[in-house]
C-alpha cells in the first residue's frame, strides 16, 4: 500500500481566493455586525413564515421547514454569543484601573 502525499497547491490557491483585493474597501465591525442583525432577522421571519404556512396546511416541504428553523436558530445563537463578548470585554474595561 502507498501513501501518498497531499498537494499543497489546491489549498494556497484557495487561500488566496479568500483574501481581499488590495483596493478592495475594508468592512468595519459595526457594518458586519449591522448585516448580520438584519440577516438574522429575515431568516427569522423566513423561518416564523414557514412555519405558519406548514401550520395552516399549505403544501410546504416539512425538511425545508426544519432547515429554515435551524438556520435562523444558528444565526441568532452567532449574533447572541457576538453580543455576549462585546459586553464582556466592556465589563473589562470598565473593570480596569486607571
Amino acid at each position: 500500500m502507498n501513501v501518498y502525499a497531499i498537494d499543497p497547491t489546491p489549498l494556497s490557491s484557495a487561500q488566496d481566493a479568500r483574501s481581499l483585493p488590495a483596493n478592495a474597501p475594508a468592512q468595519t465591525f459595526s457594518a458586519w455586525l449591522d448585516e448580520q442583525i438584519r440577516a438574522t432577522n429575515s431568516d427569522i421571519t423566513a423561518a416564523d413564515d414557514a412555519v405558519r404556512r406548514l401550520a395552516v396546511g399549505e403544501p410546504v416541504n416539512l425538511h425545508q421547514v426544519m432547515v429554515q428553523l435551524e438556520r435562523a436558530k444558528l444565526q441568532f445563537e452567532l449574533v447572541l454569543q457576538v453580543r455576549n463578548k462585546l459586553l464582556e470585554a466592556y465589563q473589562d474595561l470598565l473593570r480596569m484601573q486607571i
